[in-house]
């Protein structure tokens, strides 16, 4: 079993630096209960299928397999969803870890997260001055609630 441990937090983007490009990412949920979430993520031209299971703290049990992209549209056709996200993603490096910072597009502009993965729950990680509040047990800002509830939605 794959084992993803994450951290989540809100930045401040007039503080962070942009890097020159990023990946498009539209993500597509096609089953999402309290046992699991099924995903299919369009990266570029790349597909992944990934299942995720329920979030304990900051753990979860992760499944991704990239699949043949035409299988990935072919499967939109087959399952149309109208639960998706569109974001683009960034890759920073901060001391020994990659960071990602996703810029979401659509319902969800306006909206900038960045995420840590980590070797272990405890792992110390240098926290860069452009992070401003953690979100990671906040369910709100998991990306297939957002696609199903739109940062533009919410009550500010």
């Amino acid at each position: 079993m794959a084992e993803e441990i994450e951290r989540k937090y809100l930045i401040d983007p007039a503080r962070w630096q942009r890097p020159e490009s990023g990946i498009k990412i539209m993500q597509c949920y096609l089953v999402r209960s309290q046992a699991m979430t099924l995903r299919l993520r369009l990266a570029d031209e790349k597909a992944f299928l990934t299942i995720k299971g329920p979030t304990c703290g900051i753990t979860r049990s992760e499944f991704e397999y990239e699949i043949p992209r035409q299988d990935a549209l072919n499967m939109l056709k087959e399952f149309p969803v109208s639960n998706s996200i569109t974001k683009t993603r960034y890759y920073t490096q901060v001391g020994s870890y990659r960071w990602e910072v996703d810029v979401f597009a659509g319902e969800n502009s306006g909206l900038y997260l960045a995420e840590i993965e980590l070797p272990a729950a405890d792992a110390e990680f240098e926290l860069p001055d452009w992070v401003t509040q953690e979100v990671s047990n906040d369910r709100r800002y998991r990306n297939a609630y957002l696609a199903e509830h739109p940062y533009k939605e919410w009550e500010k």
